[in-house]
């Protein structure tokens, strides 16, 4: 990547030299090249949000310019993948650990922020949340610039933007990227609004204006599925599906294997939880993992499982789907795999999920998964447990179970 400053050598998690897909994109190159030209230099405390592979922390932190912030940038990331892309790329191109505070969306957000660059999120739920979280520490003269691709942005995204933080323009398009600034108008309330960052503050404060944050979101399990009918979900922002029960698992939910006795059990890219926590309800032996490299997703997870009182032991993941797994240590594996990147449509996830569970699973553990019809996850399966059988389907998803042989 070419920046104001110099090259960059960068590369996505986990690094594949076959994946064809960039770790920046045109809306990284033009923010960093609004950084490099402004008049006046950027000073204090730098926060940048969604940074989805570290280019731009790491353009920040090996080619400071001079006068810039004086202060180690954070990184504020939901994405597992994305915050051990950025270690790599760090390390790549020689800057040196600790250069970067490397935080999650669901850690304290630093007290002050003079620099807030944001890069939009997919997830607009999400964007709301960390916008809501940071305010309280944003100032009068906090300098903020958004960055996205046109697609990306959209006329909710700038209303956003304007409702929570302050007055919102956008700039020209380039290479089908444009810029978001925002003026900052800071609450007078911000002492109250920054002690509000925890969820019962936040209950009591939902009418409150600016401050009120409805993440996370609880609901309760629609009729019809069973004993998970009104069963209570929590899902923090950025999860799939927040405010409501995803068809795709709602059709898995009543197609699950019966378990019995002590199995190990992995709901594999759990988001809020619902698939392990079904299984931890109908089998308190069993021991469940949830796992995703979404820390919102995690943390959904948990509280789901919380929420429904169940009684069985689990455990909570965040990190690269089944990786640091024990070779023949899973009875079952459970997943919905997802197939987009961000923006890109790729069955690189899925492959990297499917590839784990056949490592994890003892002989004779079963891997079932639910996806869409058109994806054809029967011949990865085929590919790589040698068998694959439909147990469910209808015009849009089917579910499909693969068995460890040997």
């Amino acid at each position: 990547m070419t920046t104001p400053w110099g090259e960059l050598a960068l590369a996505r998690h986990p690094e594949d030299p076959r994946d064809p897909l960039r770790a920046w994109d045109a809306s990284d190159a033009y923010l960093l090249r609004h950084l490099a030209e402004r008049e006046t230099p950027l000073t204090g405390t730098v926060v940048v949000l969604g940074d989805r592979w570290g280019a731009l922390v790491t353009a920040l932190a090996a080619h400071r310019p001079a006068g810039a912030a004086d202060s180690s940038p954070a990184q504020i990331t939901d994405s597992w993948l994305g915050q051990e892309a950025t270690r790599a790329n760090l390390a790549r191109n020689g800057v040196a650990p600790g250069a970067v505070r490397l935080l999650t969306t669901q850690d304290p957000v630093p007290e002050r922020i003079d620099v807030l660059l944001v890069r939009v999120p997919k997830s607009l739920a999400l964007l709301e949340d960390q916008l809501l979280r940071l305010a309280p520490s944003l100032h009068a003269g906090t300098v903020v610039v958004g960055a996205g691709m046109v697609k990306e942005i959209h006329t909710s995204t700038l209303q956003l933007f304007e409702r929570i933080l302050g007055p919102t323009r956008t700039s020209l398009a380039r290479q089908k990227a444009r810029l978001i600034f925002c003026t900052p108008e800071p609450s007078p309330n911000r002492e109250s609004e920054r002690e509000s960052n925890g969820e019962p503050e936040r209950e009591s404060q939902r009418d409150s204006g600016r401050s009120a944050n409805p993440w996370p979101y609880h609901y309760d399990l629609p009729d019809g599925i069973g004993p998970l009918s009104g069963r209570p979900v929590v899902n923090h922002a950025g999860v799939f599906c927040a405010d409501r029960l995803d068809i795709g698992t709602r059709f898995f939910l009543s197609h699950l294997p019966p378990t019995h006795g002590d199995r190990r059990v992995v709901d594999l890219g759990c988001g809020n939880g619902i698939v392990g926590t079904a299984v931890a309800l109908a089998n308190p032996q069993a021991e469940v993992l949830f796992t995703d490299e979404s820390f919102q997703a995690v943390a959904s997870a948990e509280a789901t499982f919380k929420a429904n009182g169940v009684p069985g032991h689990a455990e909570f993941r965040v990190g690269d789907g089944l990786a640091g797994v024990p070779d023949g240590s899973v009875d079952l594996v459970l997943n919905n795999p997802p197939f987009h990147s961000h923006q890109a449509t790729t069955d690189a996830t899925a492959w990297r999920m499917f590839t784990g569970a056949r490592r994890a699973l003892r002989p004779g553990g079963e891997l079932w998964v639910v996806g869409n019809r058109h994806l054809g996850y029967h011949v990865k399966l085929r590919r790589l447990f040698g068998n694959s059988q439909l147990v469910a389907g209808d015009p849009k998803f089917v579910v499909l179970k693969a068995v460890k042989r040997g």
